[in-house]
């Protein structure tokens, strides 16, 4: 069982993030399983998280602007490591800017083969993959 019960980001674009969001999160899986139009959006994986969604994308709640916290990031667990390529690379396609390419990072495990990214609102993001080739 995870620790978690959902993470959240905030957005200044619905729409931008809607877009960027369902491509970038289904090289993982994931897909937008919740839509409430330009207040939130829910992702997990279909058939798997039917009762609540791990990750929102929201505005924020005080109506404030949304900005992205430093220090902070939302892994996500990717199948294998051409699903972190391919994160990656349509992140940065969609208007995501890069914070570590996709490689291994032997200083947190031998397997450890992830990607950075921040969405077009500044938020980081990762795909990490713990497998093996």
């Amino acid at each position: 069982m995870s620790v978690f019960s959902h993470v959240t980001v905030g957005s200044n674009d619905m729409p931008r993030s809607r877009g960027f969001y369902d491509q970038v999160l289904g090289t993982l899986g994931l897909k937008r399983l919740a839509d409430y139009g330009d207040e939130a959006i829910g992702y997990g994986r279909e058939g798997i998280d039917t009762e609540r969604y791990p990750f929102w994308v929201l505005k924020p709640y005080d109506r404030g602007r949304a900005t992205s916290g430093n220090g902070w990031h939302c892994a996500f667990l990717a199948p294998d490591r051409a699903a972190v390529d391919a994160f990656h690379a349509l992140a940065l396609k969609l208007g995501g800017s890069d914070e570590g390419q996709p490689g291994l990072r032997p200083d947190y495990h031998a397997n450890y083969y992830a990607a950075y990214v921040r969405d077009p609102d500044g938020n980081k993001l990762q795909a990490v993959c713990h497998d093996p080739v």
